[in-house]
């Protein structure tokens, strides 16, 4: 019996005409296979309950986890990734494509140094501030995304947070997205995701699938269904080769153990 055709969005990016959406930060979440497939082939396992729609992924030493679990409330965290010592969330309309800058790293060894996040933004044009109790922040230009460093009002305990707040029209905000990050999250993980939080490049959309289509703009592209399957294969075939050769590279070598000098000599003795 063939399987019936049922239409889902699983089926895409064959499913739909795509357009380059610009800017990313703004793009609405878009495809989160983008993250879980690279985490699946880096060789993490899904444990997720089948019937359940949630995604539930712990890497091979099982040092981190990701659960996906979308909500009511798409500005709730739907993504939770944690280890043993920090723990980080992004919210239903984070874009797949920023939180893949986090969750791929991940994948890579931990560099010798930290980065610093900051300098990343304001390469990008950010605007940076630092008070006289420690807070640090960075405005994006666009005067409504953000990612702050703050301690808490009641201790010195820090955390970190990046959103995007768009304004009521009475004097409040309205989130589109937001990201948690405790402050024991490592430099190189909060490095990485400023840096696809502002890298200028498009990402596909369909036609306005989009929180906001007054906010981003829309191209036509080039590139559709066969070939953006095939740059998504590309990219999980590159991080299964990186897997594979850092698993070579930390598997024990071991060799033959060889037979005292004494017991060679006697073994060809006798062979004579």
């Amino acid at each position: 019996m063939t399987r019936p055709y049922i239409a889902s969005k699983a089926h895409a990016p064959w499913s739909r005409i795509w357009f380059d959406t610009t800017p990313r930060h703004l793009a609405g979440p878009g495809d989160p296979r983008h993250v879980t497939q690279a985490l699946r082939a880096g060789g993490w396992k899904n444990y997720a309950y089948p019937d359940f729609p949630h995604v539930v992924l712990a890497s091979p030493d099982f040092r981190h986890t990701l659960v996906l679990e979308p909500a009511a409330d798409t500005y709730s965290a739907w993504w939770r990734i944690s280890s043993q010592c920090w723990h980080a969330s992004f919210g239903g309309n984070t874009p797949a494509e920023i939180i893949a800058g986090f969750t791929d790293a991940l994948l890579h060894p931990v560099p010798a140094a930290e980065p610093d996040v900051w300098p990343r933004l304001q390469a990008a044009g950010w605007t940076y501030q630092r008070d006289e109790r420690g807070n640090e922040s960075a405005r994006h230009p666009d005067g409504i995304t953000s990612m702050e460093r703050r301690a808490r009002l009641t201790n010195d305990y820090f955390s970190w947070s990046a959103e995007v707040a768009l304004p009521t029209g009475l004097g409040g905000h309205q989130r589109l997205w937001h990201a948690y990050f405790d402050d024991r999250t490592p430099r190189h993980l909060l490095a990485a995701f400023a840096t696809a939080l502002t890298d200028p490049a498009p990402v596909p959309r369909g036609h306005y699938d989009v929180p906001h289509a007054h906010l981003v703009t829309q191209v036509e592209r080039g590139a559709q269904g066969e070939q953006l399957a095939a740059a998504h294969e590309a990219r999980l075939k590159a991080i299964r080769a990186a897997a594979r050769k850092a698993h070579r590279s930390s598997a024990p070598t071991t060799h033959p153990a060889l037979a005292p000098a004494s017991g060679r000599a006697a073994s060809t003795a006798r062979g004579r």
